[in-house]
C-alpha cells in the first residue's frame, strides 16, 4: 500500500481563533471544499446520489457513502501541529500534516486546490462576521517543494513509498515497549469504548487498522496470522501506565448535532516477548488507529528496549 505524507505550510492573513483539538475542523472545511469542486449533482444527497460508486468526493472524503456494511475508513489522515494554540494573529505561521492511502495519492492536486479554497473562505470561529483567512505557502514531501503558493503550480510528484504487506521482514528482539498517545485513542472492544488499554487490545486494534486500509486502499488484506498474534498477545504483561480519558467535542453540520469524541491520552508500558509486534505497531505509528483517525486521532509513538 502507497502511503504519502506531505506537510502543508501556511500562513494567516488575519486574526483566525481554533480549537485546540484542529483535526475536526479542517477535516469539515475539507469535505465543503472537496465536494465543491468535483460535485457533478450539486442537489443530491451522496447516498442516494446515482454517480456516488464512482464519484472522487465519497472516494476521496465520505466512502461510507456508497459502502454497505462496516463504513471503511477515509483514505487520509490530517495530522494537525503539535500544541493546544487557539489564537493567532495576521502574519502567524502554522503547519499541518497530510497522510494519504493507496490511490488518494494520484488526487494530491484536488487536496492541494482544496486548501487553496479554505484559505480563501477563511476557518475557525468568525470574528466580526469573517473567519481567519490563510495563504497555503508550500506542500513539502520531506525537503522536497511539491507545491509553491506563489507560483500556484505543482513542480514535482514524488512517489509515495509502498509498504509491502509482509509484516514479518523486520522482527526485532524485544522484551519492553512504551506506547505514547498523542492524541485521544478511541478503541472498542466488545462493542465497547475502552477506558484501559491491555496489550492485547492494543494489537487487535493494530490488526485491524492494518487489514481494512490494505484491504481497501492496498494490494489486498495482508497474509497475517491473526489467531496466533492474538494468541500470543495475551502473554504480554502491562507493567506500568499512566492513562487519563480526554473528552472534548465536535458539531458535525452533516449530523446536525454535537459529538462526544473522548479518547485515552497517556502513556502505557508493557513487557514480554514484543517482537514479533513491533513491525505492526511501528505502521500504525504512522497511520494512526482506533477510530475518527481522520481527524488525527489515534497517533501514538513507541519506545522500544531491545532484549539481551
Amino acid at each position: 500500500m502507497r502511503v504519502g505524507k506531505y506537510t502543508f505550510d501556511c500562513i494567516f492573513r488575519e486574526e483566525a481563533i481554533l480549537p485546540e483539538y484542529k483535526g475536526s475542523t479542517f477535516r469539515g472545511v475539507l469535505g465543503h471544499a472537496l465536494k465543491k469542486i468535483v460535485c457533478a449533482l450539486k442537489n443530491e444527497k451522496c447516498d442516494s446520489c446515482i454517480l456516488n460508486r464512482s464519484c472522487l468526493y465519497i472516494n476521496l472524503f465520505d466512502p461510507s457513502a456508497g459502502h454497505r456494511g462496516v463504513p471503511p475508513p477515509p483514505p487520509y489522515v490530517i495530522e494537525p501541529e503539535d500544541g493546544g494554540k487557539t489564537n493567532y494573529r495576521g502574519g502567524d505561521k502554522f503547519t499541518f500534516q497530510l497522510l494519504l492511502f493507496g490511490k488518494a495519492n494520484d488526487y494530491l492536486p484536488h487536496f492541494v486546490y482544496a486548501f487553496n479554497e479554505i484559505g480563501e473562505q477563511g476557518i475557525g470561529k468568525k470574528i466580526k462576521d469573517a473567519r481567519g483567512r490563510f495563504s497555503l505557502r508550500k506542500v513539502k514531501n520531506d525537503e522536497a517543494v511539491i507545491y509553491d503558493g506563489q507560483e500556484g503550480k505543482i513542480f514535482t510528484w514524488p512517489e509515495p513509498k509502498d509498504y509491502l504487506p509482509d509484516f514479518y521482514d523486520e522482527v526485532c528482539c524485544a522484551n519492553h515497549l512504551t506506547v505514547r498517545l498523542l492524541t485521544p485513542l478511541r478503541v472498542k472492544y466488545e462493542n465497547h469504548l475502552v477506558a484501559q488499554l491491555p496489550f492485547h487490545i492494543l494489537v487487535r486494534a493494530a490488526l485491524r487498522r492494518i487489514s481494512v486500509l490494505f484491504e481497501m486502499y492496498g494490494e489486498g488484506e495482508p497474509r497475517i496470522d491473526y489467531r496466533g498474534l492474538i494468541e500470543r498477545s495475551l502473554r504480554v504483561q502491562e507493567i506500568q501506565k499512566d492513562l487519563r480519558w480526554f473528552d472534548w467535542s465536535r458539531y458535525s453540520r452533516r449530523q446536525e448535532q454535537k459529538m462526544m469524541m473522548g479518547g485515552l491520552v497517556g502513556t502505557v508500558s508493557y513487557e514480554g516477548e514484543i517482537g514479533e509486534f513491533i513491525p505492526f505497531l511501528r505502521f500504525c505509528e504512522l497511520v494512526h488507529l482506533g477510530k475518527q483517525t481522520a481527524f488525527g486521532l489515534g497517533k501514538i509513538s513507541l519506545e522500544i528496549e531491545q532484549g539481551q
